[in-house]
């Protein structure tokens, strides 16, 4: 435990702490010295247990709206969070449906090849016996009429 030596409201006080915290707890005696020495020249000499009371009605106000605002800001910020939860899963959602779709186009166009290659083939294939049949016309023509 360390030990502070602070002045408040013109009197010297020795405060315990534990260790490290020195210097916060001189800030934090500062901040409320100030507090009081201010309601004492707002207010006059009041009587000490008077100031000391406004004062700390006044800094506890100040802690609960603080604190309020800290729980508000926790409220807003886990809204923020499952928000982004939410969206987050809606991209995931998102580009597994496309990479599915992504995918039947893939196997889609794939297959639109093959029937054109199948299709490519089957008409070459007829060309050739047209041509075959031509041919044979042809020359069954030529058997039969000898040119003269």
């Amino acid at each position: 435990m360390a030990n502070v030596n602070i002045k408040f409201n013109g009197k010297e006080f020795l405060l315990s702490c534990d260790d490290g915290q020195e210097e916060h707890l001189e800030e934090l005696l500062t901040h409320i010295n100030q507090k009081f020495s201010n309601l004492k020249n707002d207010l006059g000499n009041i009587g000490e247990n008077k100031l000391l009371l406004i004062t700390s009605v006044q800094i506890m106000d100040e802690y609960f709206e603080t604190k309020k605002k800290v729980e508000q800001k926790k409220t807003e910020l886990q809204n923020l969070s499952n928000k982004f939860r939410e969206l987050k899963s809606l991209v995931y959602d998102y580009r597994d449906r496309k990479e599915e779709e992504m995918k039947e186009l893939q196997q889609d166009h794939e297959s639109f090849k093959k029937e054109i290659e199948k299709n490519k083939e089957d008409y070459e294939k007829i060309i050739e016996a047209a041509a075959d049949e031509i041919e044979n016309f042809v020359e069954k023509a030529n058997l039969e009429n000898p040119i003269q």
